[in-house]
């Protein structure tokens, strides 16, 4: 569609002064200065090609998105310029286009777009494309957790039954071994004590341990909130480590502590925090050979407490690094791939989040950052560094 005023400009060119022209020209110069600052100041971009792809404007917006020089893609095929794109597919002769494509640079984003020819009703063939493009990552990561969340409510219903049926013959066997240790005190006192005392202790001290470790799963699982008290994170990263320390002994791993000693108590779920620690000291233990090595830090900054797990295991790889949350994904023979989707979401409904960091045969990093109190949000500076002055830890 043409500019009225540059019609009327055309049709009178012929008896225009040059003084005329010039103002003409310079009023041009204006319009199109400030419809650059329109489209600049929009939050979707846009770029502007010929009915051959060639790029003849690309906005701030636009150049943000996927990375582009405005000057330098100025007169250059689009589909030079943004990878992946094949300018051949997307004509659709008097049709609109619409995808969605994936750029990681400048930085990793999901973007839509949908290519539009412009038409004038006087001249059969396009005169050049207009693309728009919005940012869809946010919204895509929504749907995402959203679809994540249905599904982990469904894995949440199929795991507390399956829970609850192994709960079920373990009071059955509890119950007979108890009578089992009745029957052989009353029936040989001495072979008992000699021969099945301890046997029969041992197998009733496993049973209370899985019954114990259902228990713990079950609540970590059921989606209640968390009842938030004011608790000494040091004193539930210990109760978590005691808990695996025999098992830690026998495969020859070795544990420290290192407990910064001044974290005031934080408002949290020990029970559940309890759990999500186990879980995660279990993984990095089923993850090493003999003789390996874990490390459990605490630490804080002005506005977080943070706990670092870090293992001298194997490491994850790239692939499996990308799917470690996903429901079911494990790279263990007997695993359920359930254990650090319920330590995220644990963690997550105590407001913190989890970091996990990992290299083939160098081990694996798991930082769980926890808020130190209850806040509303706040904008974050550029260039703020973490840490206080005056940290104190204690190494067990």
């Amino acid at each position: 569609m043409k500019s009225g005023f540059l019609d009327k400009l055309i049709a009178r060119l012929g008896k225009l002064s040059p003084d005329e022209v010039q103002n003409a020209l310079v009023r041009l110069v204006q319009e199109k200065g400030f419809l650059e600052k329109v489209f600049d100041a929009l939050q979707e971009g846009v770029i502007v090609t010929d009915a051959d792809g060639m790029i003849n404007y690309v906005n701030r917006a636009a150049c943000g998105f996927s990375g582009l020089d405005a000057e330098e893609a100025i007169d250059k095929q689009l589909d030079t310029q943004l990878r992946g794109m094949d300018w051949s597919t997307l004509i659709v002769e008097g049709q609109v286009v619409s995808r969605d494509i994936e750029v990681f640079y400048p930085e990793n984003r999901f973007l839509n777009f949908y290519l539009s020819p412009i038409e004038d009703e006087e001249i059969t063939e396009d005169l050049g494309y207009v693309m728009i493009i919005r940012d869809i990552t946010l919204t895509r990561k929504v749907t995402e957790e959203k679809i994540e969340s249905e599904r982990l409510s469904a894995l949440t219903l199929l795991a507390a039954s399956v829970a609850h049926e192994i709960g079920n013959p373990l009071n059955s066997l509890n119950i007979h071994l108890q009578l089992v240790e009745r029957r052989l005190r009353k029936a040989a006192p001495e072979l008992y004590e000699r021969q099945f005392e301890e046997l029969l202790d041992i197998a009733k001290d496993e049973v209370n341990r899985l019954d114990f470790t259902i228990a713990q799963f079950l609540k970590a699982i059921r989606p209640t909130k968390p009842v938030l008290e004011l608790h000494d994170i040091n004193n539930v990263i210990r109760e978590s480590a005691n808990f695996l320390e025999k098992e830690l002994s026998d495969r020859g791993i070795t544990m420290k502590l290192e407990l910064r000693s001044n974290i005031p108590p934080m408002p949290l779920d020990a029970s559940q925090l309890k759990q999500a620690f186990y879980n995660i000291v279990r993984n990095a233990m089923q993850a090493m050979s003999s003789k390996g090595h874990l490390t459990i830090r605490s630490d804080m900054d002005t506005y977080e407490v943070l706990v670092t797990f870090s293992d001298t295991g194997p490491g994850i790889s790239a692939e499996a690094m990308s799917r470690v949350f996903e429901p079911y994904f494990t790279t263990k023979k007997s695993g359920t791939g359930l254990g650090l989707l319920i330590v995220r979401r644990v963690v997550r409904e105590h407001g913190g989040e989890i970091e996990l960091t990992s290299k083939p045969n160098e081990g694996t990093r798991v930082i769980v950052r926890l808020p130190r109190a209850q806040r509303p949000p706040r904008f974050l500076p550029g260039g703020e560094t973490s840490g206080a002055d005056g940290k104190v830890f204690e190494v067990e």
